[in-house]
């Protein structure tokens, strides 16, 4: 069982590692057409917290976990919403908060029926990942955490798209 858990957390550190590199691209393309970047200095909170998180997980998992597979299978179901947020947005998904001005906003996938479907798919993956391994104080902790993260980023970022959801050119915010 050890062995399953440690490859899925590495699977779950790699796809983290692979998405902050494509975000990067995404994000120096962004910047080459002009796009700018708010709420930069929180952005360093949330790395660390997405850290803190992972490491949580490993160094508080104890000796004897199993997995809990409905929790697991919740995961897994949550990576299908991550990918289609993901392939929604293409070269506009990124990490950070970027604005294109004057570029439509996205209204598609996910985008129909929720305006910020990466934080709900976000949310879901910190609470349910240590529910998979039982532990559930890492699931709270870190819920409360990214709820008071979220709370802060989704204000910045709906100020910086105000302009554009009502067809103005947007500025720096």
């Amino acid at each position: 069982m050890k062995l399953t858990i440690d490859i899925i957390l590495a699977l779950v550190v790699a796809q983290r590692l692979i998405e902050i590199a494509y975000a990067e691209r995404n994000t120096r393309a962004l910047r080459a057409r002009g796009a700018i970047e708010v709420g930069r200095a929180h952005y360093p909170l949330i790395v660390l917290l997405h850290a803190a998180w992972l490491a949580a997980i490993v160094f508080l998992m104890p000796g004897d976990a199993v997995i809990h597979w409905p929790a697991m299978l919740a995961f897994v179901l949550l990576q299908l919403g991550r990918v289609w947020v993901i392939a929604t947005l293409g070269p506009y998904w990124t990490t950070r908060i970027i604005t294109l001005p004057g570029a439509p906003l996205v209204r598609s996938g996910p985008y129909r029926f929720v305006r910020h479907p990466n934080y709900l798919v976000v949310a879901g993956e910190i609470a349910t990942l240590p529910l998979a391994f039982g532990e559930v104080n890492v699931a709270i902790v870190f819920t409360l955490l990214n709820a008071a993260m979220l709370a802060w980023r989704i204000r910045q970022e709906d100020a910086a798209l105000a302009a554009r959801r009502t067809g103005e050119p947007s500025g720096p915010g």
